[in-house]
């Protein structure tokens, strides 16, 4: 592993420097817990001083220095002092010296670590502090007994002190992706952040002591599973934490680490509390209220690994029965109180009834731990828990990407099927695992053919609940129909059947555009959540696929923010439920697509691809988003290979997700200099929608034709009258059956895009713009530049800007539409362009270029033309890129300047914000570079 980056903390280096460079000659202290990140973020900040106007002392104290007179200035001061001073005469002498070795630049002092200063020492700092044109900055650890003058520093108004906190999740991830050369995926980085408490000396700890097959790499994506490892050095850093206990406390810590959180009133009934008052005096526990309840966690989570991993085995297993007990005592009135008890019981070896392990698993479930539920449903098969719990452990192993042990469980139990019940829940378990697992499309035909002989009502409802999903998941959409609707209006179904089934139509709504009757269904299938959820818990992945598809289809991303914002996206992160974790990490990159944030929506798209990576429901989903978003930031080879792993990947049984595929390969054929297939490509997928009656889909499909400049292609079937509907004409029809605001925009822009007003391309933008769709937006605006530029007006600059403010709200993005925005100016063109802008005369700009002023100004005249612009006042302007830096070769943030990253950077936001193109965008000097401008007698030079 490479030395860690700094990362994060820029608000306190900000506020470290101005510290030392300012002004105000005010110096700052930071202080914090051990291994926080105080040391690195003086270091970094000390690395930013210039020393040409500062002189820069820095000094490390440490323990071993603490004892010798000066020991901690010992870096910066001369071996001997004069002989004969008194001890204030040498701190007299020690400024002097340090004044003269300044030369008249301002002093900067800098003390890591200075509660270790020796007293002559911390005398020194604090007499240099109240030097004029001296500024003294340092850290301090928490806790720990400070000199007087360095305490006095703060107390006299010298110096500011600030707790520095730990990091928090975002720079946290942003640390681990640095130090392992790549991103680490969500799950991973929030795990290392919450076991280290966002201390980067323990996180660091974690990582480097990792086991190699627990930290993996998948897509480019790191993840980390398996417990801590503690390595010495881990552990010597959390001894020196906890410092030593007593038998008291230490019993306290011990059931804490067990049972956290653990609530109070139980705890004093097991240990004195006294030794409660404690461990919370020395911080090693927290006690927090919790509703009506008060509990106790422990002050660091790397606390309870160290004290459960040195307990021993027989008084682990005594501690843990005794929480159970004190638990079943109290009553376990709360929700998961029933499940803690069962690992509690479990644990201990205590347990004695497979219905408590039974009701625990499915308790697990219903919060989408799927290990846990997994090793519960294990335990009270082993327990003689019989069907049910084979049943149950079997759904689990499905869910954890099992499916081959799933199916042999369900067939050692299948003679234990034979009542009517247990067949229908036997028959939709194995049809699931079958269908979704395995990949076998013949379990439809087969569950319909089963489903034929039951004679229960509800138990046919749920068969035909399950068979209508499966159907419409083939695309056999009027079948599903008819199969959902017979569910619902079946008075006997179950809640999990009709609301399974309600799910099938309000994903088929959702397809078809009906947004407003597909979003009325999935608010009464979450308004019936806790009925259905204990009986079939994933039932969420259909509400969320349903939910999903609707809110990306009606550019609703405010929508998606919420639902990977909810208990749901928590939940499925927290216990490793990798289908419902996966579909809402492709969300989440849609909507940083859509928004422009293309290394965000790139980095989180292969985030799900490493999650998905051993299931096939999803996976070819994710890598086709991952395709769009490489395709966003014009990396064609990145996108051709991930649209390639999305055809490897699909399941075929999940058919009805073949428009986002589609669309998907419409937009690598584009990045890759294809747009005649792209057209031709998505033409044939608008018509295969419209047959299938996928308005939803349809239109978004046609919104991409009009983005390749393809809204007059003709689509669709012959008309009546010989001719064929255009992409503009369909759009506008499809208004009609869509729901939303988002119909009208985009079929006003396929209007305007083929003869409509650029004012018309503009309010498009400002619309979209409005709904957060910035890419679409910032499309919009670029071709409104064009059409202005080709129509010489001059209001060309002003649209420009417009475009360079959508652009400066994206990341990297290149399209084709973007690419009108750009001049198309040769590369001699910019560089009399940029000095015209800088108000350059045309006669200076021949003699700096070696032309004639002639020359020049033929020169002018080309790139008025090519901007829109009328003359020099405006050609500013119209230079500006999105950056705001004048868009000229070699300028910030332009095309061909190489400051402009490209589409080999690691995926991430900011710093690449620029024109798309690059040098495909300005045609090269041809042979007649010079030439008089046919028909143009040259603006006068200045």
């Amino acid at each position: 592993m490479s030395r860690w980056d700094f990362v994060g903390r820029r608000a306190e280096l900000d506020r470290l420097l101005v510290a030392a460079t300012g002004a105000t000659e005010r110096g700052l202290f930071l202080s914090g817990s051990a291994g926080v990140g105080k040391s690195r973020l003086l270091r970094e900040a000390l690395a930013a001083v210039p020393a040409d106007r500062h002189a820069v002392w820095s000094v490390s104290a440490s323990a071993t220095t603490a004892a010798l007179p000066f020991g901690g200035m010992v870096q910066v001061l001369p071996a001997e002092p004069p002989e004969g001073l008194s001890p204030a005469g040498v701190l007299r002498w020690a400024v002097g010296q340090l004044q003269q070795r300044a030369a008249g630049r301002r002093i900067v002092l800098a003390v890591d670590d200075a509660h270790l200063l020796d007293p002559p020492s911390a005398a020194l700092v604090h007499l240099v502090a109240r030097v004029e044109n001296t500024t003294v900055i340092g850290t301090l650890r928490d806790g720990e007994q400070l000199p007087l003058p360095i305490r006095a520093l703060w107390t006299d108004d010298l110096v500011d002190r600030v707790e520095l906190a730990p990091l928090g999740p975002a720079d946290t991830a942003g640390l681990l992706a640095a130090i392992l050369g790549g991103p680490v995926d969500a799950c991973s980085a929030d795990r290392l952040w919450r076991l280290s408490g966002g201390n980067p000396l323990l996180l660091r700890e974690l990582v480097m002591g990792a086991p190699a097959d627990e930290l993996t790499r998948t897509y480019g994506v790191w993840r980390w599973t398996g417990r801590p490892a503690l390595a010495p050095s881990l552990t010597d850093l959390v001894d020196t934490r906890i410092g030593r206990l007593t038998p008291g406390v230490r019993a306290v810590l011990e059931l804490v680490a067990f049972g956290e959180p653990l609530g109070l009133r139980l705890l004093d009934q097991a240990v004195e509390p006294a030794d409660v008052e404690t461990a919370e005096e020395r911080g090693l526990i927290a006690v927090e209220p919790n509703d009506r309840r008060t509990d106790v966690r422990l002050a660091h989570p790397l606390y309870g690994e160290m004290m459960r991993r040195r307990c021993p085995v027989s008084r682990t297993r005594r501690l843990q029965a005794r929480l159970a007990e004190l638990l079943e005592a109290a009553g376990a009135r709360r929700r998961d109180d029933l499940l803690r008890v069962a690992v509690w019981r479990l644990d201990s070896g205590t347990v004695q009834d497979p219905a408590l392990l039974l009701g625990a698993a499915a308790q697990a479930f219903a919060r989408y731990d799927v290990p846990l539920a997994t090793r519960l449903a294990r335990a009270a098969l082993d327990a003689d828990g019989g069907f049910d719990a084979a049943e149950l452990l079997a759904t689990l192993l499905m869910f954890a990407d099992r499916p081959e042990e799933a199916i042999a469980m369900l067939d050692s139990v299948a003679q234990d099927a034979a009542e009517q019940a247990r067949c229908v829940r036997w028959l939709t378990v194995r049809g699931m695992v079958s269908y979704w697992g395995l990949g076998r499309e013949s379990t439809v035909d087969e569950i319909a053919t089963r489903g034929t002989e039951l004679t229960d009502a509800a138990g046919r409802a749920r068969v035909h609940a399950f068979e209508a999903i499966m159907r419409l998941h083939r695309l056999d959409t009027a079948r599903a129909v008819r199969l959902a609707q017979a569910v619902l209006d079946r008075p006997a179904a179950s809640t999990a059947a009709r609301e399974l089934a309600r799910c099938t139509l309000a994903h088929l709504q959702a397809a078809q555009g009906q947004f407003a009757r597909s979003g009325a269904a999935i608010g009464q299938v979450q308004a019936e959540a806790a009925r259905w959820r204990a009986d079939m818990p994933y039932l969420q992945l259909a509400l969320e696929l349903a939910r999903g598809t609707r809110l990306a289809l009606a550019g609703d991303l405010a929508g998606i923010d919420a639902i990977v914002a909810d208990e749901f996206a928590d939940l499925a992160g927290a216990g490793d439920f990798r289908l419902g974790t996966g579909y809402l990490g492709i969300l989440r990159a849609y909507a940083a697509r859509l928004r422009g944030s293309s290394g965000t929506a790139l980095k989180t798209a292969l985030e799900a691809c490493a999650v998905l990576a051993t299931s096939r429901v999803y996976a070819g989903l994710a890598h086709a988003e991952r395709a769009q978003a490489a395709a966003l930031r014009g990396d064609a080879a990145h996108a051709a290979e991930a649209m390639a792993e999305a055809d490897r990947t699909h399941a075929p049984g999940m058919a009805v997700l073949y428009p986002w595929l589609e669309q998907a390969r419409g937009a690598v054929l584009a990045a890759g200099g294809d747009q005649a297939g792209a057209t031709k490509h998505l033409a044939a997928l608008a018509d295969r929608l419209r047959d299938d009656k996928l308005a939803g889909h349809e239109l978004l499909v046609l919104h991409d034709l009009v983005r390749l400049d393809a809204a007059a292609a003709p689509v669709g079937p012959t008309c009546t009258d010989g001719g064929r509907r255009t992409v503009a004409q369909r759009l506008a029809e499809l208004c009609e059956r869509v729901d939303g605001p988002l119909p009208p925009l985009l079929a006003r822009y396929a209007r305007a895009a083929v003869a409509g007003p650029a004012d018309d391309l503009l309010a498009v933008a400002d619309g979209l713009a409005a709904l957060d769709l910035r890419v679409w937006a910032a499309e919009a605006a670029a071709t409104a530049v064009h059409r202005l530029r080709g129509g010489r007006s001059g209001a060309a600059v002003a649209a420009h800007g417009r475009l360079g403010e959508l652009l400066g709200r994206c990341d990297q993005v290149d399209t084709p539409a973007l690419r009108l925005g750009e001049p198309a100016l040769t590369d001699r063109e910019w560089e009399v362009a940029r000095l015209a802008a800088e108000g350059v005369t045309s006669r200076a700009i021949g003699e700096r270029l070696f032309l004639s002023s002639r020359t020049v100004d033929n020169h002018l005249h080309r790139i008025y033309h090519k901007l829109g612009v009328t003359g020099r006042a405006e050609l500013r302007s119209a230079l500006r890129g999105p950056s705001g830096s004048p868009g000229s070769p070699g300028s910030a943030g332009s095309p061909g300047s190489p400051d402009r990253p490209d589409s080999s950077d690691s995926p991430g936001d900011g710093g690449g914000r620029h024109f798309p193109g690059g040098e495909g965008g300005r045609s090269r000097p041809g042979p007649d570079e010079g030439r008089p401008f046919p028909g143009q007698g040259g603006e006068p030079g200045r």
